[in-house]
């Protein structure tokens, strides 16, 4: 059958995994992928769910043919097809809410598009963790979280007071979110929570209530992530930042918390993020405080992963010695000035076992303002302007989560390569320690 030449339903193929049984199948990239096993796909959800079965039967759009292909296949062996959008429709389901601290809506005008885009999706919670808030479904949408048991699931509450919780959404008809969850625990929905802290909003009493009340739901609910409100300089809603007082205070809430629920339900169950430690100097906990959870995308642990792998680097350095690394003479690295000071001190120890000199540069963010502090929103250009009028060393290492982006680039759509032109020196990307070391050998100016 010919079908007209217009836009398909269904997902676009870009690539097919070699051994998988697309690649038996003779699948190309470039097919369209309609349905499986007689059911059209909406996303990757309704593919991985459709094609869980024994046999595997796929309808593909072809140069505007329809073919159907199929074939039985072994329990552990993958389907193997990667698709241009995750969600065949393309377009993500767009946030109803108008947070007073949504950090979307602070960005600076100009930058691209993807930036300004206020994503609530819950298909790219149950994906890729992304925390939504639940308040944009319909009646279809819960049918299917019910159905295809799309756990687990992200969740932004922030206060589980209905009436806060609408004042911190800035959304008058924001469904109760306890209700919710009740419902998707009893689908049998495993839950991770987070609390954005604003001063004065919904911190103190609010955010003792609202980790009490979460816990009732234990263990469908599993955490809570408790995050400092982050504020650019465009904020134009009259809230600011968390003092150092605060933090303390929030932190010592959240310790007595902790040891309630430790008691309580066997885990610790509320988790303040690594900025809480860094801005108060309080050390970031041992890894079996986060009680084997992994929630690094938001901000949970990332500072211990890193300390962690510097104790293996520096046992091995210890042990490998200057030769074998063969490292450059000198070394600059940049950070965020929130994590500098914790890069300081280990880079210094590693300059020492390697014998290089080391300079750790706190970058400011004077693209969104000083009050933004971590890495991962670092521009390019703050980067190149801070570091253009210092003497630099052999190499630039610059944190990976900089370029966190699939095409590589920075926030200001800057590569890597061409930050290295902009100042004269090879650049190179780490997130832990052993990402530097394990780098020396592709330089050829070592001591």
């Amino acid at each position: 059958m010919i079908l007209p030449r217009t836009p398909a339903p269904g997902g676009l193929i870009t690539a097919v995994e070699p051994g998988s049984l697309a690649a038996y199948l003779g699948i190309r990239p470039g097919d369209v992928l309609l349905a499986v096993n007689g059911r059209p796909c909406r996303d990757v959800i309704d593919v991985r769910f459709f094609a869980s079965e024994e046999h595997v039967e796929l309808t593909l759009l072809r140069d505007g043919r329809e073919l159907t292909i199929g074939s039985s296949r072994d329990y552990d062996q993958p389907l193997g097809l990667e698709f241009a959008n995750p969600t065949f429709d393309v377009d993500i389901r767009r946030c109803n809410n108008n947070c007073p601290f949504c950090f979307v809506a602070q960005m600076p005008p100009g930058m691209r598009r993807t930036l300004y885009v206020k994503d609530d999706d819950y298909r790219y919670s149950f994906l890729f963790g992304h925390f939504v808030t639940l308040t944009n479904l319909t009646e279809d949408d819960w049918d299917r979280i019910r159905e295809q048991r799309l756990s687990p699931l992200y969740i932004s509450v922030h206060a589980t007071d209905p009436e806060l919780r609408r004042r911190c959404l800035g959304n008058p008809r924001a469904p109760d979110v306890m209700e919710q969850m009740r419902q998707l625990a009893q689908y049998g929905i495993e839950m991770h929570t987070q609390v954005v802290v604003v001063p004065g909003l919904n911190d103190g009493q609010n955010l003792e209530r609202t980790a009490r009340d979460l816990a009732t739901l234990w263990p469908h609910v599993r955490s809570v992530s408790i995050v400092p409100v982050g504020l650019t300089r465009f904020h134009r809603r009259g809230y600011r930042v968390n003092t150092r007082d605060e933090m303390e205070a929030v932190l010592e809430r959240c310790e007595r918390l902790r040891a309630e629920f430790t008691n309580e339900l066997g885990v610790r169950f509320v988790y303040p993020t690594d900025e809480w430690y860094l801005r108060t100097d309080h050390p970031v906990p041992p890894a079996d405080e986060y009680d084997g959870l992994a929630l690094q995308e938001n901000g949970l642990g990332l500072v211990r992963d890193f300390l962690d792998d510097w104790e293996y680097v520096r046992e091995e350095l210890d042990g490998g010695g200057k030769d074998e690394l063969d490292p450059p003479a000198r070394i600059t690295m940049a950070s965020g000035t929130l994590f500098a000071p914790v890069l300081r001190d280990v880079a210094g120890e590693f300059g020492e076992l390697i014998g290089a000199e080391v300079d750790v540069v706190a970058v400011r963010n004077d693209w969104l303002g000083h009050t933004v502090t971590v890495a991962g929103l670092l521009t390019a250009r703050d980067v190149i302007a801070q570091l253009s009028d210092r003497e630099l060393g052999d190499v630039i290492a610059l944190p990976r989560v900089m370029f966190d982006h699939p095409d590589g680039l920075s926030l200001d759509d800057l590569t890597p390569d061409e930050v290295a032109r902009s100042l004269g020196h090879p650049v190179i990307l780490a997130d832990l320690m052993w990402d530097l070391a394990d780098e020396w050998g592709d330089f050829p100016f070592a001591i």
